[in-house]
């Protein structure tokens, strides 16, 4: 890996924090050898990988941005560049986790690099959850799940609330609190 390529990483690629050791870990806890498992939004693959790591499940990690699909793929998996959702079939996963952008920022900040497109979530931090749940309903096979990180910064009732509108019912299944927010995993089921 060239110079370039670390500064990439370093400051291109969202890398492993409190909330993506949250996700992994109650994901971990719930998946099976069998499943057939979406990481969207992958960054680093930290996810991605201790749940194929530890479950055996079939992960494929799926990102946005083009030096996290890199490092992702430099950690052996499977990996694919994808907006959310969109490019996947419909049925494939019987589970999608996901770790959004969901900082609430100020709509007149610019979305000039792939840290800030990782971090900020909008307005109300839903800029990129709410497309998500309008759309992942579509590659969950019938008994599938939806693993999704939320902050209480983005407001935890609102995006179950809104997961409902999209036919899901959700269950915390995990939280952890900090000083500045309480960071939740979703359990979203039709």
């Amino acid at each position: 890996m060239g110079l370039r390529d670390r500064r990439d990483v370093e400051t291109e690629v969202y890398q492993p924090a409190e909330d993506s050791q949250l996700l992994a870990e109650a994901a971990r806890e719930r998946l099976e050898a069998s499943d057939r498992v979406l990481e969207v939004g992958t960054g680093s693959g930290y996810v991605a990988d201790r749940v194929a790591v530890e479950t055996d499940a079939r992960v494929l990690a799926a990102d946005l941005n083009p030096h996290a699909v890199r490092q992702a793929r430099e950690r052996g998996l499977e990996t694919v560049r994808a907006d959310l959702v969109s490019p996947f079939a419909d049925g494939a996963f019987d589970a999608v986790l996901f770790n959004p952008p969901y900082l609430p920022t100020d709509p007149d900040n610019e979305w000039d690099d792939w840290m800030e497109r990782a971090l900020s979530g909008g307005e109300d931090g839903r800029a990129v959850i709410d497309p998500f749940l309008e759309r992942v309903g579509r590659v969950l096979a019938p008994d599938g799940a939806v693993y999704l990180l939320v902050s209480s910064l983005t407001g935890v009732d609102d995006v179950v609330e809104r997961a409902g509108e999209e036919g899901f019912s959700a269950v915390a299944v995990a939280d952890e609190s900090f000083p500045f927010e309480t960071l939740t995993v979703l359990e979203l089921v039709r």
